[in-house]
């Protein structure tokens, strides 16, 4: 399954001669924190995004299992009670990096916008994020971040938690990805 998946993602971004760069290893984490109360937060270590350095089309797929928590019982409720990751097992990401070209490209970041569609629990919706994408050492470094609104995706907070938990969860990203041979 994880191979259709990679395949789906290779697909998504259109070209035949198209230079591809690829990671497996993408970090995507989230903070939905209030300052008074215990932090949550998570890390996933296997995002799997694909970037078209010919035209900037970008794809990106987590699966919501793979977020670790500091404390188990968290990681319990968001899979069970928030995510529903049984039935929703997976978000993707979809667009294109506006104006996107790796000739000016350095170790010094440039910013590009990203705009696309985001897919979780089978809610799409449109984002845009200013996007810092650097070249280091044969690999294209993504840094960014923007924030997310659960009712967007249907997610809903109970009443008995929701002071506990921020109404809007920042999400960031860090991607190195290496050029596909």
């Amino acid at each position: 399954m994880k191979y259709l998946l990679c395949l789906f993602l290779l697909t998504a971004v259109t070209g035949l001669q198209a230079q591809k760069y690829i990671t497996k290893t993408g970090n995507t984490s989230f903070k939905a924190s209030v300052e008074t109360f215990e932090p949550v937060e998570a890390t996933n270590e296997s995002t799997t995004a694909v970037l078209n350095s010919e035209n900037g089309e970008i794809a990106a797929l987590l699966f919501i299992k793979a977020f670790q928590f500091k404390v188990a019982l968290m990681q319990e409720h968001f899979n069970e009670n928030y995510m529903d990751s049984d039935q929703f097992p997976k978000a993707t990401f979809k667009g294109k990096l506006v104006d996107f070209s790796t000739e000016n490209l350095s170790e010094s970041p440039s910013e590009f916008l990203l705009k696309g569609s985001l897919t979780i629990r089978g809610k799409e919706k449109q984002v845009e994020l200013p996007l810092a994408v650097k070249h280091v050492d044969g690999c294209l470094v993504l840094d960014g971040s923007f924030t997310a609104n659960p009712a967007d995706f249907d997610i809903s907070i109970p009443s008995i938690v929701r002071k506990k938990i921020a109404e809007k969860i920042t999400i960031q990203l860090h991607y190195e990805l290496k050029k596909k041979a």
